[in-house]
């Protein structure tokens, strides 16, 4: 049988400096049983693929022209069990100061992401990095919980910057 795809092209969204993954995941609750996503991105949106994998899809990714990707998503008949419930990190109040602080607010994405996860390969065990951001960060989360380290974050009262915290090799993932 063959899979029907319904098509998003999130491409303006990114370009506007907007997040997409709402779009993503109304797309994926629209979907009829055995069909497909068809999406195209500005960039290959490789933390979707452990997201929407856990939700029962195999992807299969290309570039097209210009640097743009095309990315199916086929459904796979098994739906991967669901995200674990954030673990209680110990209480941010107790980390250490922050090591490294990254300001990524005028950054478009995926460039924040890339840049927190390259620093957290610097960093030793036990240390934090502190980090600015313009939206939350839905990708990196995962990211983070899948390399072994701790986070806490949210967006300032006035909800234009999401703050987090990020401790190495601390174990589970919690939000604040």
């Amino acid at each position: 049988m063959t899979t029907s795809f319904l098509e998003l092209d999130v491409r303006p969204i990114l370009r506007s400096g907007g997040e997409p993954f709402g779009e993503i995941m109304a797309a994926i609750t629209k979907l009829q049983p055995g069909q497909g996503l068809k999406l195209f991105a500005t960039f290959k949106p490789t933390p979707l693929f452990s997201v929407l994998g856990s939700k029962g899809f195999s992807h299969e990714a290309r570039e097209l022209d210009g640097g743009d990707w095309e990315v199916l998503f086929s459904p796979t008949g098994v739906s991967g069990s669901e995200q674990p419930a954030p673990a209680a990190a110990e209480d941010a109040l107790s980390w250490p100061e922050p090591a490294q602080h990254l300001d990524n607010r005028e950054l478009d994405p995926p460039e924040p992401m890339v840049r927190i996860l390259a620093a957290t390969e610097e960093l030793k065990k036990g240390e934090v990095l502190s980090a600015l951001l313009c939206r939350e960060p839905i990708f990196l989360l995962p990211e983070l919980a899948k390399r072994g380290h701790a986070w806490r974050g949210g967006f300032d009262p006035d909800g234009t910057t999401y703050r987090i915290l990020v401790r190495i090799g601390a174990g589970s993932k919690a939000a604040a």
